[in-house]
């Protein structure tokens, strides 16, 4: 939903930005102005001793001088407590006592479905929650006792239970007023065509609700009595209410002890709903837990929305293990400074609810006290099964590892993973080689030539090293980025974008962070997003065409044209459709992503080429002009074919307004 900005400036200004951070935070009473309203405090979005965080009521902001965060009430919302941003909106407005504006009549009555939804699933939740209380729920309450939870932790969490009827919750349901159309909607029967009557999904399962983040009860999921049912977990199907790679279980429980009075830090993604409520009655409130699949990148997002490291915590037996590298892969490509995850693993054969139950809280404590950080993790996972006794192996690993690094997207977080690799591996080899270590140093350390300790560069190496730099150089492996043109790549992003503007407003921040070679796109880039933030909502291409020439950048505008057309690449040019112009430059993005990454990785090997030759380290130098081949191969074969999108020209012949003679 769109918001005016009249309407939000309103109850910004009816509420003052210390009343929705005060909820959140203790002010400093020695640093804190009541009279002029000005607030200090420690930071809620990172862990500090001192009150570093500073919000001024006259200016709607906040702003913390220790980890740079800063926004007005809706950002503190969205951020700290994972409200999407009307849901933000709707709880300042409450707090102002302002009405929320209306919408358009369709997404009015959506909502009103939505709503309406709801309540029939609290309604679905009060009868589960009556059924485990009768005669018929006997069986449920007593696992329930058998695995240690009190009659509080039951109604905290809401647990129910389905009995083995086809149609009781239906029936129930349809003696409310509730029509067969909602029920259907709320994914509680199973219907369909070739289903000439429905029936209850849940039947014969312990029932545990799971909410929004706003606690609103949007699905179920049943754990099965009998020990022959076909699935041990059951959740509810994707309704209008319920996206279950969206959600998390707990979310909205755990976001509340952040910061707060128990010092809950970072959140706790377990694997489970059983580990989840045996946490919480052990007294580990901070738990959540996907919904019976693997973490998705979606779920990883909601983690990050509330601190910066989140704790993954997984079993330790082999089923565990794998998860917690599908954990890795997943996190490595999002990567921000400041933002990772750690890991935590049980002892094999243990699960959360077995480790509370049977020993209690501390012996987890001890486990999330020892998580490792990503980077542990990886090499853990790369050099766990095999021994590199050969430079062939050795050669491998490094290569590997290298490639593995490259799918961070962050340039800086990318740099520095490369280097810890480079250190671990050093580190490594040195300890797998320690005869030939003692062989390279020993003789001219007797004869009194070089100081202890540091390896010396003998002729055979010293020259062999200056060979191979020769031939590095004769290859052109080694080379600088030349100027001139620029790459048709990127050539396709800025002049689609020119002529397709409205992808800005599907991807502003992807398109936006592109980072051009060539000096005249740097600059033409800049002026196209100034051009198109000044056009608001209105992005059309004439406008900014014509800015942009009186800007001065005309003539490259035609050369681009020119250079994309004699390339055929018609998607980028002004007559495409607006479904290919997008595909096209789908594609040419990630070409352009992975040319940088080919190149960044070239240099790094570039650069300990040179300082593998300058120690004299032969093997390694082999090794590393092997990747240096297979990497400058793979960036020759990109820029010789410029294979983008071959064929894009063609793909539909649709264009706007009329045919491409694609033979001219």
């Amino acid at each position: 939903m769109r918001f005016s900005n009249s309407f939000l400036d309103e109850i910004r200004d009816r509420v003052p930005i210390s009343a929705v951070i005060g909820a959140r935070v203790t002010w400093d009473r020695k640093k804190t102005n009541l009279s002029r309203g000005d607030y200090w405090a420690c930071c809620p979005f990172h862990g500090e001793k001192s009150p570093s965080f500073h919000c001024e009521d006259r200016k709607g902001r906040y702003h913390c001088f220790g980890c740079g965060v800063t926004g007005d009430h809706f950002r503190f919302l969205t951020d700290l407590e994972g409200l999407n941003f009307p849901e933000a909106v709707e709880r300042v407005a409450d707090m102002a006592g302002i009405a929320m504006p209306q919408q358009d009549a369709q997404a009015e009555q959506r909502e009103k479905d939505r709503t309406t939804l709801l309540d029939v699933m609290e309604l679905a939740t009060l009868f589960f929650q009556d059924q485990l209380q009768t005669a018929g729920g006997a069986r449920a309450r007593a696992y329930l006792r058998e695995r240690g939870l009190s009659g509080r932790t039951i109604e905290t969490f809401r647990l129910g239970y389905a009995g083995e009827s086809r149609n009781a919750l239906k029936e129930h349901l349809a003696s409310k007023g509730i029509p067969k159309e909602q029920i259907e909607a709320c994914g509680l029967v199973v219907h369909g065509p070739e289903i000439p009557v429905s029936y209850d999904r849940f039947r014969d399962r312990i029932m545990f609700p799971i909410l929004s983040s706003r606690e609103r009860v949007i699905a179920f999921g049943g754990r099965a009595m009998a020990a022959d049912a076909p699935a041990k977990y059951l959740n509810s199907n994707e309704t209008e209410l319920f996206h279950k790679g969206n959600v998390l279980y707990n979310f909205a429980r755990a976001r509340k002890t952040l910061n707060g009075a128990d010092g809950a830090s970072t959140i706790i993604a377990v694997e489970g709903y059983m580990d989840v409520i045996a946490l919480y009655q052990a007294g580990v409130e901070n738990a959540v837990a996907p919904l019976g699949t693997a973490l998705t990148e979606n779920q990883l997002e909601l983690l990050w929305k509330l601190t910066p490291q989140p704790v993954l915590c997984f079993d330790g037996d082999g089923a565990g293990i794998r998860a917690a590298n599908r954990g890795v892969d997943l996190a490595l490509p999002h990567l921000k400074p400041g933002r990772s995850v750690r890991f935590a693993m049980l002892p094999d054969g243990k699960d959360p609810d077995d480790m509370v139950r049977h020993e209690g809280r501390a012996p987890f404590d001890r486990v999330l006290a020892d998580a490792r950080p990503l980077a542990d993790m990886l090499w853990q996972r790369e050099t766990a099964a095999a021994n590199f006794d050969t430079p062939e192996k050795r050669a491998e690993l490094e290569a590997r590892l290298k490639q593995i690094v490259t799918v961070i997207a962050d340039e800086n977080v990318r740099r520095h993973y490369a280097q810890d690799v480079r250190d671990r591996l050093n580190t490594y080899f040195r300890a797998q080689s320690p005869q030939r270590g003692n062989f390279e140093r020993g003789p001219r350390q007797q004869n009194g030539q070089g100081r202890p300790g540091q390896p010396q560069q003998g002729p055979k190496a010293a020259s062999r090293g200056i060979a191979m730099s020769d031939r590095l150089t004769r290859s052109g492996m080694i080379k600088g980025h030349q100027g001139g043109q620029p790459a048709l790549r990127e050539s396709v992003l800025a002049l689609t974008v020119v002529n397709h503007p409205q992808l800005l407003q599907a991807e502003f921040d992807e398109i936006a962070a592109i980072d051009y070679e060539n000096r005249d796109l740097q600059r033409l880039w800049s002026a196209v997003l100034t051009a198109a933030a000044s056009a608001g909502t209105q992005l059309a291409r004439e406008p900014i065409v014509a800015r942009l020439e009186e800007q001065g950048f005309g003539a490259l505008l035609k050369a681009l044209d020119q250079q994309v057309r004699n390339a055929r690449l018609w998607t980028a040019t002004e007559v495409a459709a607006p479904e290919d112009a997008s595909e096209g430059f789908r594609q040419a993005l990630s070409l352009h992503k992975r040319t940088k990454a080919l190149r960044w990785q070239r240099i790094e090997l570039e650069r300990e080429v040179a300082e593998a030759t300058e120690a004299g380290e032969g093997d390694r130098i082999d090794s590393l002009i092997g990747a240096l081949h297979q990497v400058q191969l793979e960036i020759t074969r990109m820029e010789n074919q410029e294979a983008i999108i071959d064929g894009f020209g063609v793909m539909s012949g649709r264009v706007k307004g009329a045919a491409v003679n694609h033979s001219s």
